[in-house]
């Protein structure tokens, strides 16, 4: 066959906050053969994804017989709060943080408890009248109700109702995850609502780019688990893909080092990432994913991540330095993208020092974007039609108005994708200091003059302050990962004090991305370690998107139902709760015997999507036992099956011929054909959503 021959080609893609990757790797040996990095085009990546694969070997792109996928584009959209607005339905009593950043939502009575059973009769009808009040602001719906994933009947009636009422997509929580915490399954639903438009752009452009240059090769998506799918999986649950840009950090940092098991700082354009990879896997989060402050149920590599990239903005306010949150376009690239900009930049407006913000800086400009707009109120409107093609700053957009701009207004902009802003960066910093000098070096120097008036430096110190800061801050995401539940408040004494001690890590420190050599010696000063940047690591996001293994990891649980009397012992059954519902038994060993049997063949199942046959997947299980007293019959039995891939996904998806959906979808239909009684069981440590 084609792939074991010589002439065989995998193509791996990650699509990045500011460069899109792409790296060709033989099948034959497993080595890189050739690599191409170009600018990620915004906001729609075609461009910038045909740039790429235009600078790889053509000759060898005609052999390519595997296409593996990785983006951050899911995080940096969360990150930066550009995702699409949703409407989010919860339904039952909730607790919901003061600190909440969710617009429209509604909380309605209905939900189950956690045998489900029914506690409160759905509220359709206020459902229906928030469904009309937003439906023409948002894009999406996402639903959660308390404990659906016990019994997921009102989440399914007000999908129904929704599509009736709006024909817009719907996302329900016990879709995406059937662990406890139904607000948290809200947020999951919520933010993969938001992704929604953004996933289908991305994944339509990848296929439309290789169909076009006459390939037939598969292509898949690295999940942020390490795992992947089909791209049609993909876009029905991008918020599984939220951490596949850093997942594919972490296996390419692996696969280049030659280290099974390494710390990772992961350094792109809007984010800076820090994972592990042990023993050649990575190490996963049991809570959840943790993205933006958003705690949600996918299952993710465990990482620290902060809203500080390359292309991180760098403002000042009161003689302090701050970076981000928000990525910008850096004055270097802007002076090579717009040909006038650099005359825009000399005429150098000084705000006032006790107005500076984000938004009010010397060095910050404003873009028009192609991205058409839509639902916009007065003041939208007439903010962007003061907007131009090219490059303006706060004072060239309000030159006849007497008040600047609504920050709260220019956000929106921003977030509806229809303006992109441009400003000083640490890659400007770079270039000033003449550590990277890809773009135009005189527009940089410029900025760092205009900032570092404001605090009373030269621009040289300036950017060797924001080189500083920007190391200090890698250092310290790389501590707070490892010391998991160490105040973080003291973790920055120590890197502001003078002791006679610092921090020390005893595995491997592997940095990726762009110019990361230029942070290496600040990065040794602060922590005491290994700290190396391996051949390639300026695309080991696409070595990655082609090096993980398949994993799949699920979870049943067994529970003895007891009778409700205290006087009354006796076992009534037993309940098996498995992620497509729930089967009663009678005999404990026949219910033990089935949960193992049953979660087996739901992980190959699951496997076969990447086309993994089972003699190619490796299933362990781990079962632990609950008991009230020692030597007792256990009250409760969970099992956790993990399946990983024997070799490299990539390598096998060529040998599986099995239908992605087929195996699943037969599952689903043979469980619900059996006779699964629904009766209340005893609840134990679950009774609390």
């Amino acid at each position: 066959m084609v792939h074991n021959s010589k002439m065989a080609y995998d193509l791996g893609i990650d699509a990045g906050g500011t460069y899109t990757d792409s790296v060709l790797i033989r099948k034959s040996d497993g080595r890189v053969v050739c690599s191409n990095k170009a600018l990620t085009t915004y906001p729609d990546p075609l461009e910038g994804i045909k740039k790429s694969i235009d600078g790889l070997d053509p000759q060898k792109l005609k052999f390519v017989t595997v296409v593996s996928v990785s983006t951050t584009l899911a995080t940096n959209t969360i990150l930066e709060g550009t995702g699409y607005p949703v409407g989010l339905i919860l339904i039952g009593n909730y607790d919901i943080p003061e600190d909440s950043e969710i617009e429209n939502w509604v909380m309605v009575k209905g939900g189950h408890d956690s045998n489900g059973e029914e506690v409160t009769a759905l509220d359709l009808s206020a459902v229906e009248k928030f469904v009309l009040e937003i439906k023409s602001r948002v894009s999406a719906f996402a639903v959660s109700s308390y404990f659906s994933v016990r019994n997921p009947e009102h989440e399914l009636q007000v999908k129904t109702l929704i599509q009736e009422l709006t024909g817009l997509p719907v996302v329900c929580g016990h879709e995406l995850a059937q662990s406890l915490g139904a607000y948290e399954r809200g947020v999951t639903a919520y933010l993969n609502a938001q992704l929604l438009p953004v996933a289908e752009g991305f994944l339509k452009t990848v296929v439309s780019e290789i169909e076009r240059r006459d390939l037939n090769p598969r292509i898949a998506m690295l999940r942020c688990d390490g795992s992947v799918v089909s791209m049609l999986e993909a876009m029905k649950k991008p918020i599984e893909s939220v951490f596949s840009g850093p997942a594919a950090s972490l296996l390419g940092a692996s696969y280049l080092s030659g280290h099974e098991t390494c710390i990772v700082i992961d350094v792109g354009g809007t984010s800076t990432d820090v994972s592990l990879v042990h023993k050649g896997l990575p190490y996963l989060s049991e809570a959840g994913a943790v993205v933006g402050g958003w705690q949600t149920k996918v299952r993710a590599l465990r990482m620290e991540t902060s809203a500080m990239g390359g292309d991180s903005h760098i403002w000042v306010k009161s003689g302090n330095i701050h970076i981000g949150p928000r990525r910008v376009i850096p004055l270097c690239r802007a002076a090579v993208l717009y040909p006038d900009f650099i005359s825009t930049l000399k005429k150098r407006w000084i705000p006032d020092r006790l107005k500076l913000d984000e938004h009010i800086q010397a060095t910050k400009f404003f873009v028009r974007t192609e991205q058409k707009p839509v639902n916009l109120n007065r003041e939208e409107k007439e903010l962007l039609a003061l907007i131009r093609d090219e490059p303006l700053s706060l004072k060239d957009v309000y030159w006849d108005k007497n008040i600047l701009p609504s920050k709260r207004v220019m956000d929106s902009l921003i977030q509806k994708r229809l303006v992109q802003v441009i400003g000083f960066t640490p890659t400007d910093a770079l270039h000033v200091l003449g550590e990277y000098t890809e773009w135009n070096v005189e527009a940089s120097e410029i900025g760092a003059t205009l900032l570092a008036n404001f605090i009373g430096i030269d621009r040289h110190e300036f950017c060797l302050n924001v080189k500083r800061l920007f190391a200090r801050n890698m250092a310290r995401d790389l501590i707070a990962f490892l010391m998991e539940g160490v105040d973080r408040a003291e973790i920055e004494k120590m890197f502001d004090g003078n002791f006679f001690a610092r921090f020390k890590v005893d595995i491997p420190v592997v940095l990726l991305g762009g110019p990361v050599k230029a942070y290496v010696d600040e990065l040794k000063k602060l922590v005491d370690a290994e700290v190396f940047v391996p051949e390639y690591s300026e695309v080991g996001n696409a070595v990655g998107a082609l090096a993980g293994k398949g994993t799949k990891r699920i979870e049943i649980t067994v529970r003895t139902l007891y009778s409700e009397s205290k006087y009354d012992l006796k076992t009534k059954g037993i309940f098996v709760y498995t992620p497509v519902g729930r089967r009663h038994f009678i005999v404990r060993s026949e219910a033990l015997e089935f949960a193992e049997s049953f979660g087996r063949k739901l992980v190959l199942d699951y496997m076969a999507e990447s086309g993994l046959l089972p003699d190619q997947v490796t299933v362990s299980v781990q079962k632990n036992d609950i008991k009230v007293h020692a030597g007792e019959i256990p009250i409760e039995t969970r099992f956790i099956f993990e399946g990983v891939a024997n070799f490299n996904v990539y390598e096998k998806a060529l040998t599986g011929q099995r239908k992605k959906d087929e195996g699943f979808t037969e599952l689903t239909e043979q469980f619900h054909s059996l006779d699964c009684n629904s009766h209340r069981d005893l609840s134990i440590s679950e009774n609390y959503e």
